[in-house]
């Protein structure tokens, strides 16, 4: 009987916010998968648990994924454990899930702390519809287009980030993103737990003669459909109408369908259309 992989969320901070059975998980596992083995060491020695431990990174996730998935075909029960939070989330934890389905090993997940849910909820912004981000991409190129694609975003934004990455970031959003409402939270969980409900300007005068500290998330207001829908009006109403018209024709889409079109985009009935191309 192939083993179990369990990946158990642990504290952001509070130690207190583990859960019994992610303690009792790790005292049974036969061996406990650290994301850092120096700093997982600390939370073992808290609650005394003996469990042997390995590292498990983002420079050795795939090799080393498939060394565990060999040791839970023997029979092996092993736990996943991130620095801090829920495994999965924004670290390698994925890739070692991926690989087990592939091979046929059970997969099972122990819930607990996440800082995008943690930040979310105590943000006082909407949390019906949310997109996690993340950290945004090094990769220049690829920032600036998931930066583009979360310009026209309706749902709220998380975003992780480090503190002396944090005036780069938030100039950057300003700029793509214009002047946004957000929280931003910071060191949850801790003693000095900060929420800052602000905006990205204000955010940037704040930090102007503060030195940003602690681990940051941002909760960011996503755009109003209502401003949306402007801003796609008056990019419609740049076009001639013939242009507009040839937008949809050149997809394919027959003619009478892109009147259809162009009278919802343009906020006007099919008729003025259809009258607008006889004339």
């Amino acid at each position: 009987m192939a083993g179990t992989l369990y990946l158990c969320a642990t504290p952001i901070g509070n130690l207190e916010d583990i859960t019994y059975r992610v303690l009792r998980t790790l005292k049974e596992v036969d061996l406990i998968a650290a994301e850092d083995t120096r700093n997982s060491i600390k939370l073992l020695n808290h609650f005394d648990i003996q469990t042997p431990m390995t590292s498990y990174h983002e420079f050795n996730k795939i090799e080393k994924a498939y060394q565990l998935v060999s040791k839970l075909k023997e029979g092996k029960n092993i736990a996943l454990i991130t620095d801090a939070g829920t495994p999965g989330i924004s670290d390698p934890g994925e890739d070692i899930v991926r690989i087990c389905y592939e091979e046929g090993v059970e997969v099972t997940s122990l819930p607990g702390a996440a800082a995008c849910i943690t930040a979310l909820t105590m943000s006082g912004r909407s949390t019906r519809r949310f997109a996690f981000e993340a950290f945004l991409p090094k990769d220049k190129k690829e920032r600036n287009s998931v930066l583009e694609e979360l310009k026209n975003e309706t749902r709220t934004i998380i975003l992780y980030e480090a503190p002396h990455h944090l005036l780069k970031t938030v100039k950057e959003l300003l700029d793509v993103l214009g002047d946004r409402e957000l929280t931003v939270c910071r060191e949850l969980t801790k003693k000095h737990e900060e929420k800052i409900q602000t905006t990205f300007s204000a955010l940037l005068s704040y930090y102007e003669e503060r030195e940003p500290r602690g681990e940051y998330v941002l909760v960011i207001c996503g755009k109003s459909r209502e401003e949306l829908v402007k801003e796609q009006q008056s990019a419609w109403e740049e076009m001639t109408i013939e242009e507009h018209m040839a937008h949809y024709e050149s997809q394919g889409i027959d003619h009478k369908e892109a009147m259809k079109l162009v009278a919802k985009d343009r906020g006007v009935s099919k008729r003025d259309i259809y009258q607008y191309l006889v004339k």
